[in-house]
């Protein structure tokens, strides 16, 4: 039997953001490869969903590591631990083909080498996404031939319009923000606000996120095996 995927987000912020991620989960789904639940919602509403369905399943964060908080505190609170016959996998992360992508999304918004560029985060709940998202930046600058400087848009400093304050500081006329988001949404609008050169899209639409979701289930779903 081959293990449900539950993809789970907090979406309960904005009707654009929960479009955005049923269009991830119906992606994932028309590949045919696994059954998809979308666990979209507030955390009660989320928590009921995963619970609820029946049989083996793969837990699936519908957003990257450091890009969302409100969804990793959700997915914190809902039990995970208490789920019979499943696992989990985390957010992604320093995706090879994602953090490619993102430097191509980057050359395409008109970004040049003698531009600065921002990593965009949202925020971390703990350490280990902080260092995800130093892993991001890191790869992205190897990627590009240029530094990249990290900046969240909450609980962590510096923030983002520090970071770009000071690569202008540094001599960068013009900085652009790569911006670590799995979807569209309300945080987009105070990264518009920014006086930058160019922000880079969120990474889903991308057949590439829809591959590696698909790619972690598999994982997991060696270890329930």
């Amino acid at each position: 039997m081959v293990p449900t995927m539950v993809l789970v987000a907090d979406d309960s912020r904005d009707t654009q953001r929960l479009e955005a991620l049923r269009g991830l989960a119906d992606a994932v789904a028309e590949r045919g490869e696994v059954p998809v639940t979308p666990a979209f919602g507030a955390p009660d509403e989320v928590a009921a969903t995963v619970h609820g369905v029946q049989g083996p399943k793969v837990v699936v964060p519908a957003f990257v590591a450091g890009g969302d908080v409100a969804s990793a505190h959700m997915l914190s609170r809902i039990g995970l631990p208490e789920l019979r016959d499943s696992c989990h996998t985390p957010p992604l992360g320093a995706v090879p083909s994602i953090v490619a992508d993102m430097a191509t999304r980057l050359a395409g918004s008109g970004w040049n080498r003698q531009d600065g560029v921002v990593l965009a985060a949202d925020g971390a709940t703990g350490t280990d996404e902080r260092t995800v998202v130093a892993d991001v930046a890191r790869m992205l600058s190897r990627r590009l031939g240029s530094p990249v400087q990290v900046g969240y848009l909450r609980t962590w400093a510096p923030s983002v319009s520090d970071a770009v304050d000071r690569l202008r500081r540094g001599g960068r006329g013009n900085v652009a923000v790569a911006a670590w988001r799995m979807v569209d949404g309300p945080d987009f609008d105070l990264l518009r606000s920014l006086d930058v050169t160019a922000i880079t899209s969120p990474l889903w639409p991308s057949e590439l996120v829809v591959d590696t979701l698909l790619a972690q289930h598999r994982t997991a779903k060696g270890r329930l095996a």
